[in-house]
């Protein structure tokens, strides 16, 4: 804060003052939770977040993270590659369906998927970002998307610029959240 109370502006960063492999993503909620694994992120233009938190219900609490398996694995499949960012996250909110990871990118849907497998699918999650990077209109294509992110996909949500078709409040059709209980 400065002398006024404001806020003042994030630090400008000098050439050579880059954020470490491990450095903290984000703000808010996922401030503690993202940790960036590659620091590629000029010129990139699809992100894999990997929840490593997952586990499968039958694993013991305590035991290692399949999560953190997949989030390694998908490390190691994009090698030395700068074509894609990685991030770890803490918890994509898909328990039920877990291990689980999103990509996204900017000005396009995101996709999330679950069901992944921490030996089969980092090399998976690489190959579907890739994919996504070569598409012209902000969504992933079905063909030549692998297996698993076909069968696997939980979600996929518009980008933020993204408008669409406003509800009509008097057709039932496209408003169903607005019916009231004292009407019936």
């Amino acid at each position: 804060m400065d002398v006024s109370g404001r806020r003042q502006g994030a630090a400008t960063r000098k050439p050579g003052n880059l954020p470490s492999f491990f450095s903290r993503a984000g703000r808010g909620a996922s401030a503690g939770g993202a940790t960036r694994l590659t620091t590629n992120s000029v010129g990139c233009q699809t992100t894999v977040l990997v929840c490593i938190t997952c586990r499968a219900p039958s694993d013991p609490s305590d035991s290692p993270r399949k999560g953190m398996a997949l989030a390694n694995a998908t490390a190691r499949a994009l090698g030395n590659a700068v074509d894609v960012n990685l991030l770890r996250v803490r918890c994509l909110g898909n328990c039920n369906r877990g291990l689980s990871a999103a990509i996204r990118r900017e000005n396009a849907w995101t996709y999330v998927f679950g069901d992944l497998d921490a030996e089969r699918d980092g090399p998976t999650l690489i190959t579907g970002a890739r994919l996504f990077a070569e598409s012209s209109d902000g969504l992933m294509p079905w063909r030549g998307r692998p297996d698993p992110l076909k069968r696997g996909l939980i979600a996929r949500m518009p980008p933020l610029s993204f408008v669409g078709e406003p509800a009509d409040p008097a057709d039932p059709e496209t408003h169903a959240v607005g019916a009231r209980a004292d009407t019936q």
